[in-house]
């Protein structure tokens, strides 16, 4: 399975909101301009996000997006199978001789125990964790 920017980019858009919970409805433009990523493209995403009841969105002049419940209650394999689909390793993994095909099962579940145990409130709490004047180094 790989991922895509649909799915990478989606957890861009679930994050920001995350970090926006309580205080209203953010607008993709901005959240386009904080990480350089196109409006049009962040719009394609928010559709499958607000049909499946993710987010929710409000029009108007100080509309846009917000999430439909609590960071906490929305895991980042929530937004990935949305965006990208069933989360498999492997196509055709009844063919596989068993040794291999237990291997590949593992693998599933381990990926989606991770996915499905990281919530939106671990992902800002992770990033606010992080240090914001990093050192960088020039050669």
């Amino acid at each position: 399975m790989k991922i895509t920017t649909k799915g990478r980019y989606g957890l861009t858009i679930m994050i920001a909101l995350a970090k926006k919970f309580g205080q209203g409805p953010t607008p993709l433009k901005s959240i386009a301009k904080e990480h350089q990523l196109s409006e049009l493209y962040l719009e394609q995403l928010a559709t499958p996000l607000r049909n499946s009841g993710l987010i929710k969105s409000v029009r108007g002049a100080y509309g846009g997006y917000m999430l439909a419940k609590e960071p906490k209650l929305i895991t980042a394999g929530d937004v990935i199978r949305v965006l990208e689909g069933p989360i498999t390793l492997v196509e055709g993994i009844e063919d596989e001789e068993p040794a291999q095909q237990a291997l590949w099962l593992r693998i599933r579940d381990a990926i989606k125990d991770v996915l499905d145990q990281t919530t939106l409130k671990d992902l800002v709490e992770h990033e606010l964790d992080q240090p914001k004047d990093a050192y960088m180094f020039f050669i």
